[in-house]
């Protein structure tokens, strides 16, 4: 008896499952595939656009596309399939993603490219094209959305303690703000780095305090928070 209720339950599964991946629709198929590498390539495009990084990253632009379609393609089989469903569950769940994410922004990226593969394979296609659309138009207007009170850094040397005095007087006059951040004085040397809101565009303001007597050297570099360049 328990052979024959292990082989009807058997029977059951294997019908099961074949009926179900027969009812997938090849064309359904070819279209949920072509519109999640549009979609894929639409979402690596925002991604260079509004990459902010000290090197851009092709492979991971692309990881973009491959991560649409994989998400699409995995989510068809699931929902075409209850066993098989349960089979890539239990599959996904062992796997472990040990790779860094250094951009803050990239893991909205990651989660764009997830989330589009599940509503293209779902068959929410206008909701996939239409809110991809407007996260990117959103995205590339906030990321490239110049501002003037962006932070940049000052690194000073000079002389001595008037050079100093001079070159932050300046500073506070020709900036929105200037905090100094650190200091370091040697004999015959001071070391400044400061942190400054610019009022415009115009940076004239650092060939002045290059020629103040006592300032040896001043850069201007720009500053996000997690790296200078």
């Amino acid at each position: 008896m328990n052979i024959t209720l292990a082989t009807s339950i058997s029977d059951v599964l294997k019908k099961s499952f074949l009926e179900k991946f027969e009812a997938v629709d090849p064309l359904v198929m070819a279209i949920s595939f072509a519109l999640s590498f549009c979609v894929g390539l639409f979402i690596y495009f925002v991604y260079k656009k509004t990459y902010r990084g000290v090197m851009f990253s092709s492979s991971f632009g692309v990881t973009l596309i491959a991560l649409t379609m994989i998400t699409d393609f995995v989510i068809l089989a699931v929902t075409s399939n209850a066993v098989l469903s349960l089979g890539m569950v239990g599959a996904l769940s062992i796997v472990r993603f040990r790779t860094a994410i250094k951009e803050p922004l990239d893991i909205a990226f990651l989660f764009w490219a997830i989330a589009a593969g599940i509503v293209l394979a779902s068959g929410l296609i206008p909701l996939a094209i239409i809110g991809s659309v407007v996260i990117g138009v959103i995205l590339i207007f906030f990321v490239n959305r110049k501002g003037h009170t962006n932070p940049y850094i000052v690194i000073l040397t000079c002389d001595n303690k008037a050079a100093e005095d001079k070159a932050i007087a300046l500073l506070k006059e020709k900036t929105h703000k200037c905090v100094t951040k650190s200091k370091t004085a040697r004999t015959g040397v001071v070391e400044l780095n400061l942190e400054i809101r610019l009022k415009d565009d115009n940076t004239d303001f650092v060939d002045e305090l290059s020629a103040l007597e006592g300032v040896q050297s001043a850069v201007l570099v720009s500053y996000n928070g997690e790296y200078m360049s």
